[in-house]
């Protein structure tokens, strides 16, 4: 039986027009996430199947191919819900307050969260983070699907950078496919995220 599941878009392919389009959003959900999903669980039963038969030879095979398509799984629930047709402006109340603390001011988060995500080599994600162990936020890039994160931080905001998640949209031209998620961002969902890791509490890896 399937372990992960993909789940719905919270909202129909088009609603995030003219800003990610329709035809962008039903293949990126529909093949590219349906097929992390595949894949998550077809790794999943691979290492039971080895478990069972006592042939662990191809473990490394099947635990890289987790790693990856459990990555692209969670990147992309993450990434459906920061965005939304009603999203746009400014983060509010502790968020707000928490970007301003980490980076001085919400432009100056911008621009360095742009920066990182124009900086990726190949295929990746730009994050804005909650880290556990210092209580602050942080930036960072996310190679592929799974490489290239620090334990103990919990994503709270996530751009895909893969080609298909704006080519047919916007060509090569990421800087504006990153002027546009701006104005769907769903800072709610961002602060339910930051809520909920602050929660947890700090100093979880390292007490």
């Amino acid at each position: 039986m399937a372990v992960y599941t993909l789940p719905d878009l919270p909202y129909d392919y088009a609603a995030l027009e003219p800003y990610i389009s329709g035809r962008v959003m039903e293949l990126h959900h529909d093949r590219h996430h349906t097929a992390y999903v595949a894949g998550a669980n077809t790794a999943l039963e691979a290492l039971a199947a080895a478990r069972d038969d006592g042939d662990l030879g191809a473990v490394n095979l099947w635990e890289k191919n987790l790693a990856f398509n459990l990555g692209g799984h969670t990147n992309h629930c993450v990434f459906w819900a920061n965005l939304s047709p009603a999203g746009g402006g400014r983060p509010e109340g502790e968020l707000a307050e928490a970007i301003k603390d980490s980076f001085g001011s919400f432009e100056k988060f911008q621009a360095h969260f742009t920066a990182t995500a124009l900086g990726i080599q190949g295929s990746g994600w730009a994050v804005l983070a909650y880290d556990s162990i210092s209580g602050k936020l942080v930036v960072l890039q996310l190679f592929d699907q799974q490489g290239n994160v620090p334990v103990g931080t919990i994503p709270l905001f996530m751009v895909d950078m893969w080609e298909h998640a704006f080519y047919l949209d916007y060509l090569n031209v990421k800087t504006d496919y990153l002027k546009a998620v701006w104005n769907i961002a769903n800072w709610q969902d961002v602060a339910g995220r930051l809520a909920d890791a602050v929660a947890r509490g700090r100093g979880l890896i390292v007490r």
